[in-house]
């Protein structure tokens, strides 16, 4: 009899690190069955057949369509939305990945439905408590009967938080083994109908941005002085901007302009982008997962944050801490480019096989 794995995805990001697991659960079919739960906390113009097509999984069983409003109530949405899920047919497992709001809501529903939990990217800590993001991972990881660790760093969190030692489990990382197959799909793929290849015409050394978090972009003086940054920057490298529909919205607000040689462009699609960054002299963000793709190949990343829950990216990685004053992000991004810092490597276990480890740990611990 095959075990059925219920995928909880909220936001494309988190669609990005299932699609592997996806993969690895369709190649032991005799073994699993899955049901792909897309909350709908992020509602993405962007999610179309297309986009599942690229990341080589099927679209969603379930869609719930329960994002929208405050952090409460978008959480509140989502577990009555998925306890109907549950009530309809019971999961052996329910697997959550990241630390977004449907992370924990889902993670708790099923828990209290005593449906086992499987959180993939557990251990993560920023010690920030003031983030949302690190408040669902220490919940989530609470309440998670296995914890799938990406880093070292999340196998010391969690041990120094008290949970069992047969319940950790350092696997690797899903995003990797994503990252790793969409460059194979990039390398077969035909460049000219991107948007990126149009923008990177004429630039033979150009930097990448992306800013999203409310942190950064919902403060007008913090966004101001990094939006400055970028101008100084900018006058000595081009850097193209892929801006977040949060982050246009916030500098119409602040009345702000992106300054010259910040070439503005609407958000890419996941090989759009990858096509852009991975040739990157520099990119700059404040997006977790970045951080960890552009260590995995080698690309300077300037983190635009006051700290990181992925500090495997700084000490072994190409990752630069440099928080959010202009000062720090234009004497840290100069430092990059005048390759003043490590060349790095990747982390141990992150060779595409995380998601084959998952499955065969689940296979180990769900009963036949």
């Amino acid at each position: 009899m095959t075990r059925l794995i219920d995928l909880v995805a909220g936001a494309r990001p988190n669609f990005m690190k299932i699609a592997p697991i996806v993969r690895a659960l369709q190649a032991r079919a005799d073994a699993f069955r899955f049901r792909l739960v897309h909350t709908g906390q992020h509602h993405d113009h962007e999610m179309s057949a297309v986009f599942f097509e690229e990341l080589g999984i099927p679209a969603p069983d379930v869609h719930m369509g329960a994002g929208g409003g405050s952090h409460a109530r978008q959480t509140a949405r989502i577990m009555l939305a998925y306890e109907d899920v549950l009530l309809r047919e019971r999961p052996d497992c329910t697997l959550v990945v990241g630390d977004v709001d449907s992370t924990l809501a889902c993670a708790l529903t099923a828990r209290k439905r005593q449906i086992p939990v499987a959180h993939v990217e557990a251990g993560l800590r920023s010690g920030d408590t003031t983030m949302p993001e690190e408040i669902n991972r220490l919940a989530t990881d609470a309440i998670s009967d296995w914890l799938f660790v990406t880093e070292p760093s999340g196998c010391e969190n969690l041990r120094r938080e008290g949970k069992p030692e047969e319940r950790i489990f350092f696997v690797g990382h899903v995003m990797i083994d994503n990252l790793m197959h969409q460059l194979g799909q990039l390398a077969q793929a035909d460049a000219a109908g991107f948007r990126s290849t149009a923008l990177r015409a004429g630039l033979p050394r150009y930097g990448v941005v992306t800013l999203h978090r409310p942190s950064n972009v919902d403060e007008p003086a913090v966004l101001a002085g990094i939006v400055a940054a970028l101008g100084e920057l900018a006058a000595e490298l081009p850097l193209v901007f892929p801006v977040h529909p949060r982050t246009r919205a916030s500098l119409q607000r602040a009345g702000l302009s992106l300054p010259p040689g910040v070439i503005d462009t609407q958000p890419l699609s996941f090989m759009d982008f990858l096509s852009l960054w991975k040739d990157a002299a520099l990119v700059l963000t404040d997006s977790g997962g970045l951080q960890e793709e552009t260590t995995a190949l080698g690309v300077p990343c300037i983190t635009v944050r006051e700290n990181t829950e992925r500090p495997v990216t700084v000490e072994q990685g190409t990752n630069l801490l440099a928080g959010t004053r202009p000062a720090g992000i234009v004497r840290a991004a100069r430092r990059a480019l005048r390759g003043e810092i490590p060349a790095g490597r990747r982390p141990p276990l992150w060779d595409g096989q995380a998601a084959q480890r998952i499955v065969d740990h689940l296979a180990r611990l769900l009963p036949a």
